[in-house]
């Protein structure tokens, strides 16, 4: 088995054995090395099988581009500044947690891409009710800043969104040509 294969498969494998966040990220760090065995970015599925579904798990800062169960992509990601729980009103800083649709897109955002995700579903909308809050909606899976300028590497691994589940611009390019419209998105904690 060539060295790369046998190397992803070997954190694959262990990535559900690590025991801390910064431990996982640090074994995906190891998946983000060029290799023959991908196909080409450009083209509109990478030579893939489609984008089934898009599962978030927060707590690895990690998002993957599921074709059925087979992974076919995974990305490290960024969430909000308060990350642990599901979100619960506008400005608390969260991500919701849950099943929710990728529902639509704008090419012309304040990041580099930006792809809705359903939330608030009836659920999230009751319980802020409940709460006396406002749900908040634009929750959204994007890019950097259009600002960032040069400054990109400092945003690597950091928490800054206010909710929103960030990838960097070239990750950002590859889920927009992947992922369809009507896409399911699973966010775990």
């Amino acid at each position: 088995m060539a060295p790369l294969v046998t190397r992803i498969l070997l954190i694959v494998c262990l990535l559900p054995l690590l025991s801390s966040p910064l431990q996982a990220n640090e074994a995906m760090t190891q998946l983000s090395v060029a290799s023959p065995l991908l196909p080409e970015a450009g083209s509109s599925t990478y030579g893939q099988a489609a984008v089934s579904r898009v599962v978030v798990i927060k707590s690895l800062r990690l998002m993957q581009l599921k074709s059925g169960e087979e992974v076919i992509r995974s990305y490290r990601i960024s969430l909000g500044d308060n990350p642990e729980g599901h979100k619960l009103f506008e400005g608390d800083q969260r991500t919701p947690e849950g099943l929710y649709v990728l529902d639509w897109r704008n090419p012309g955002s304040d990041f580099y891409k930006s792809i809705h995700i359903s939330y608030p579903n009836e659920h999230d909308a009751e319980m802020a009710r409940i709460w006396g809050q406002d749900p908040g909606g634009n929750i959204m899976i994007h890019g950097l800043p259009n600002s960032v300028g040069d400054m990109a590497f400092a945003y690597e691994g950091l928490d800054w969104t206010d909710g929103c589940i960030a990838v960097n611009n070239e990750a950002m390019d590859e889920i927009w040509k992947m992922v369809p419209d009507g896409t399911l998105i699973e966010i775990r904690p």
